[in-house]
């Protein structure tokens, strides 16, 4: 199924869905209930992240320069505090490691679907001067939520991939979430929420592989967490991630941002027992799919390199200094200490 909807997406076909119409009919009950019950509280405004990180390392190499595209997810609903986003989370890590101030400029929408993506990739790319030097998209949800052709999902993610490449940016892609781990969520909509997630998440990472981005699969990485700790892993809304939710997934695509970057030790060495190793790019991708926190990334068509990288504790974050290239007038804000509370917790490391 995934590779039917990349090669429809690929080739312009329209009509391959992620919900059948029988599927539909049964399940609109369940899909009632269910939307009686996300969103149920309020979750706030995502809190703005934008501006520099890592200002201790400021010296002769200039800023780095991350973009953040995508939905609620990547813009941190369900926050109040722009520090426990996940734009900050990972601008913080990649100062860290690098050892380099890094610019975050975060052009996420939430409620959007992959047909925002060329507005965002836009207002990313209008000033040839900041063009990123390497971005993260985290899109999906809305897609299977608001039953959009997985085709037409696919082929606007391959497109934002492509047009960030040409312009010189690496790109990293969280694939869509398995929605299956919603605490509201029943059967059997949870199974076929779950199904039509992977479906979408495995298409996700053939498309952007084959345009030279790489995938961090976030899939169920949530879900054992999500089942024995739901209070504490979901937002207000029970919806969106709470701050140690964001946390842990930021940490899974992290050591792949540096990787992408050659700030993370490359080894040529596969584990075969994390079951690593070389695959038809569908194949990994249905793997990857299976399991959170694999990579994928490229390698000599049509293979995929598979991985499972280690996810590190995440430095204590800091409030972005304003961006040095924000408007007169524009909002400030103070800096924290390095090693302040993020609401991680030790647990997650």
């Amino acid at each position: 199924m995934a590779r039917r909807i990349a090669a429809g997406a690929a080739y312009g076909g329209g009509s391959i869905g992620l919900l059948g119409a029988a599927a539909v009919g049964v399940l609109l009950a369940e899909v009632q209930l269910a939307k009686r019950q996300v969103g149920g509280g309020i979750a706030p405004v995502p809190p703005s992240a934008d501006g520099r990180y890592g200002v201790a390392f400021t010296g002769p190499a200039e800023p780095l320069r991350f973009g953040l595209l995508g939905d609620s997810t990547a813009a941190g609903q369900g926050v109040r505090r722009a520090g426990q986003t996940p734009g900050a989370l990972l601008a913080s890590g990649l100062a860290a490691v690098s050892e380099r101030p890094v610019d975050l400029r975060n052009v996420a929408l939430p409620g959007a679907r992959s047909d925002d993506l060329e507005r965002q990739v836009s207002l990313l790319l209008a000033d040839p001067s900041r063009t990123p030097d390497v971005c993260v998209i985290m899109i999906g949800a809305n897609d299977v939520t608001h039953r959009m052709p997985a085709t037409q999902s696919v082929r606007c993610l391959t497109t934002a991939v492509r047009r960030l490449r040409t312009a010189g940016a690496e790109v990293v892609v969280g694939t869509c979430p398995d929605l299956g781990t919603i605490e509201p969520v029943y059967q059997p909509l949870r199974w076929l929420a779950r199904r039509v997630s992977r479906q979408l998440a495995a298409a996700q990472t053939i498309g952007a592989v084959e345009q030279g981005g790489r995938t961090v699969s976030l899939g169920d990485l949530l879900g054992p967490e999500f089942e024995a700790n739901p209070r504490e892993l979901f937002g207000p809304d029970n919806y969106h991630p709470s701050a140690e939710g964001y946390a842990t997934a930021s940490m899974a695509v992290l050591p792949t941002l540096c990787a992408v970057l050659g700030l993370w030790p490359e080894s040529d060495r596969l584990d075969g027992a994390r079951s690593e190793g070389m695959l038809p790019v569908a194949k990994a991708a249905s793997q990857a799919a299976k399991e959170a926190g694999t990579e994928v990334t490229g390698a000599r068509a049509p293979w995929a390199l598979l991985k499972h990288r280690r996810r590190r504790r995440l430095p204590g974050t800091t409030e972005p200094h304003p961006h040095p290239h924000a408007e007169a007038g524009g909002s400030t804000r103070l800096e924290r200490h390095p090693g302040t509370d993020t609401g991680t917790s030790p647990r997650h490391a």
